[in-house]
């Protein structure tokens, strides 16, 4: 550590020296095209230093991407830029006060003298009588600056840090060692720029065994209440910047169309994310430290934690040394694999000591995940290594920090929700859930006392982490002196059953649709895959009867597992081409399948499922044409497809043509690509393609909404992974009947007539100043726009008294 601190020491020295050469270099030749010496003024010299030293001393011991450095980079020198504009603006002492004072009531309790935080926040506001200057606009570099940027300080860096006997006394005479290399490498079939440490560098990080990781604080979680979302520039961290609507750099359209919406046209949205960032959480400690435990010996793949890559390096090579002679060719095939093998597990495993290392951070503190949307309105967490929308070993470690009462139903419930996240009843009825629970209840409490040195049951199911963790609950909960007076901290999460389809049964108001995904009332959850597989069975009997080879040779092989990925995708707009490569790899894995009749099997399949789905779902695949059709028609008179949700967001789909923007350096050049130039045309394909799922994304992100705001009202904890909504074990029941209340309130409204509306107004209306070719597609559009799609008869109240709608 000693000598490792000296060379940090050196390092910083010469990067200061070198980026003094590089300002006095760069001011001489300034460039009228690209001026990036003002960029590189806009810090203190040793701040630069900082962030270099930070890059590279977390570069991975394999190497990163020379374009992915050089955007973080140019990003890090923004962020801070952005933050000491806010700390030095004149009413920063006054926006600390009113965030004191926000975050001292709100920590308290979520609604404060009938005030939304967003409200109350304006309030506050005003009350300390200063000008909104930390709300308004932040300026905003273009990406190919960012990359610029953060490539000419990414050469800086490489150029400057050198090893030699000074520094490390073992290296021979006169020997001058690069720190960082240049090299390329092949991704696929592209070669790209990648930056290497020298393994001596490497060797003496490991030698040093640093245990300190270091983040930048808008990618941890909150150790106080998130900033309340007030408009589309501000809220969510109270200096760093963030965006409300989350998108590739550069894409300026959203922000656009988010500042010209009228503020209250918003307030439904910002108050959802507001409510939903505003939820404390804590961490799971008895959960985290058997983590730890298996991550800190040898890891453990099956339970998500994989195990350290030298471990896995050496089994690579007793595997290699063990296989037979091999041709030069395979040889090198098979080196090629293991170095695959070799980054994919470092990258896990890297992946897996920042979550961890988070969660031990905040092992004993309360803290929030402010949220923010994507372009479509559906709503993510900020901090992006931890956090609730994780895998199972995360949300195994999560618990809400407010705690209630189970009441009457509550350990019901968490038995339910144990059961559920085994996968081992999936068809069952909620009682017959229950009374599993009940008969396995042996096996939970031995895993709870016992979760290393037991059975290890909870090893075997389907989310092994929130088994356990949901184990140790009802364990808690069985021998609390009154489970109904127990206080538990555990989500207990609700989904829906294949929420696409849910939202186009009823949009299309389909009876055998809406039946097949839980929107009418059944004794035991429908399941759709199983529906479509027996309709694809019936016209598959049908055509074997007929005399149609393949349809014989696939009897007894048309299962639930076959149809199941494709029916899931075609609400995602998965394609007749991309649906017979689903089945065909499922058929592949029938051993006793004959592999020469896979590819013929598959088309005749897709084509089946398709039919099936169009019988089942009508009026859902008539919307979902009319949809596409409205989407090519749009983007073939040069525009791109907009709408606006029924909670007033506005959307834009932000697929152009893609547009290279070259950048040069010393070391190579870099072309920045996008296919969100909005001076480009806008690309037809995927105009089309994706806006049907798009739309139904916005209305499950409504609905997601709604239940949120509802939720507020009542008094609810709730959060939400997009169409599976959690909530405490005691209110399961009051959530499920807010969230069917609001779905039938959702799909109430003209929803498609609305739609029409819109794009009528926003495509049609300017008709007589368009060439002749576009009039054309226009009269089309127009056409297409008025003749919505009929709906069936499906009565939507019939949500509100189905159990398996969401469970």
């Amino acid at each position: 550590r000693t000598v490792l601190t000296e060379i940090r020491s050196h390092w910083q020295i010469t990067l200061l020296h070198n980026l003094k050469k590089l300002k006095h270099r760069e001011k001489i030749w300034r460039s009228a095209k690209l001026d990036i010496y003002p960029f590189l003024c806009v810090l203190k010299e040793k701040e630069y230093v900082d962030l270099l030293m930070q890059t590279v001393f977390s570069l991975p011991a394999l190497g990163e991407s020379l374009t992915i450095l050089a955007k973080d980079l140019g990003n890090r020198v923004y962020n801070k830029y952005i933050i000491l504009r806010k700390t030095q603006t004149l009413s920063a002492e006054n926006y600390e006060k009113t965030y004191d004072s926000y975050a001292h009531l709100f920590t308290r309790d979520n609604q404060v003298n009938n005030y939304l935080p967003r409200e109350y926040w304006e309030k506050l506001r005003a009350e300390a009588g200063y000008s909104p200057s930390l709300t308004s606009n932040q300026c905003v570099w273009p990406p190919s600056l960012l990359m610029q940027l953060g490539f000419k300080l990414m050469e800086l860096l490489i150029q400057s840090l050198k090893l030699d006997k000074k520094l490390l006394p073992s290296l021979p005479e006169k020997s001058v060692i690069p720190v960082l290399y240049h090299v390329y490498a092949f991704r696929g079939t592209k070669q790209i720029g990648f930056i290497k440490p020298h393994c001596i560098l490497t060797r003496l990080l490991q030698e040093a065994f640093e245990t300190t990781l270091t983040f930048d604080s808008f990618v941890l979680p909150m150790q106080c209440p998130p900033v309340p979302w007030v408009s589309s520039h501000f809220g969510a961290y109270t200096l760093s910047p963030v965006k409300l609507m989350r998108c590739a750099n550069g894409v300026v359209q959203h922000q656009l169309l988010l500042e010209q919406c009228p503020h209250d046209h918003l307030c439904f949205v910002l108050d959802a994310l507001n409510f939903l960032g505003n939820c404390p959480w804590k961490v799971n400690q008895p959960v985290l430290d058997l983590i730890i435990s298996i991550f800190n010996d040898k890891g453990n793949e099956k339970l998500g934690i994989p195990p350290p890559p030298s471990l896995e390096a050496k089994e690579l090579a007793k595997q290699l040394a063990e296989s037979a002679p091999m041709s030069k060719l395979a040889m090198k095939w098979k080196m090629a694999q293991c170095r695959k093998k070799a980054r994919e597990t470092y990258g896990l495993r890297m992946d897996m000591l920042y979550k961890l290392s988070i969660a031990k951070h905040m092992k004993e503190e309360v803290f929030w995940f402010p949220h923010n949307l994507d372009f479509r309105g559906r709503t993510y967490p900020c901090p992006p290594h931890f956090n609730h929308l994780g895998s199972d070993l995360t949300r195994g470690i999560l618990l809400f920090a407010e705690g209630k009462p189970l009441g009457p139903r509550g350990l019901d419930w968490l038995k339910i929700h144990l059961v559920n996240l085994t996968g081992l009843r999936k068809k069952s009825s909620l009682k017959d859930r229950l009374a599993y629970a009940n008969e396995i209840m042996p096996d939970i409490l031995e895993s709870a006392d016992n979760p290393l040195t037991g059975k290890k049951w909870w090893m075997n199911v389907d989310e092994p982490w929130q088994v356990l963790a949901c184990s140790m609950e009802i364990a808690k909960a069985v021998r609390s002196p009154n489970p109904a007076e127990y206080i538990s901290h555990f989500p207990v999460h609700q989904d829906g059953s294949c929420n696409g389809l849910q939202h186009y049964a009823a949009l299309g108001r389909d009876t055998v649709g809406a039946i097949s995904v839980n929107l009418a009332s059944s004794d035991v959850p429908q399941d759709v895959y199983s529906s479509v597989a027996l309709q694809v069975e019936v016209f598959r009997k049908q055509d074997a009867e007929n005399g149609v080879r393949i349809a014989r040779v696939l009897n007894g092989f048309v299962t639930r597992k076959v149809v199941k990925q494709t029916v899931m995708t075609v609400v995602y707009g998965v394609t007749q081409f991309g649906g017979r490569l689903q089945i065909e790899k499922q058929l592949r894995e029938i051993d006793n399948f004959p592999k020469a009749d896979v590819w013929e099997a598959a088309l005749y399949l897709v084509r089946l499922v398709f039919k099936s789905l169009t019988e089942m779902f009508s009026g859902s695949r008539e919307i979902q044409n009319w949809l596409t059709e409205s989407a090519w028609l749009i983007s073939k008179i040069g525009q791109t497809v907009e709408w606006v949700t029924p909670l007033g967001l506005p959307i834009i789909q932000p697929y152009h043509r893609k547009k290279s923007t070259l950048i040069k350096g010393d070391m190579q050049s870099l072309y920045l690509k996008s296919d969100s130039c909005v001076d480009q045309k806008p690309n037809t394909r995927k105009q089309k393609n994706a806006f049907p799922p798009n739309f139904i994304h916005s209305l499950d992100s409504s609905h997601m909404m709604l239940t949120a705001l509802h939720c507020q009202k009542e008094g609810l904890t709730f959060v939400s992974v997009h169409d599976c909504f959690w909530t405490h074990a005691a209110t399961v029941d009051l959530m499920n009947k807010i969230c069917r209340e609001q779905f039938v309130a959702l799909h109430q409204q003209p929803i498609l007539e609305d739609l029409a509306k819109f794009m009528l107004q926003k495509y049609c209306s300017d008709a007589p100043k368009k060439k002749n070719e576009t009039l054309l597609r226009i009269q089309e559009l127009k056409h297409l726009l008025s003749e919505i799609p009929q709906k069936g008869n499906f009565n939507l109240e019939e949500v509100k008294k189905s159990t398996y709608f969401f469970n």
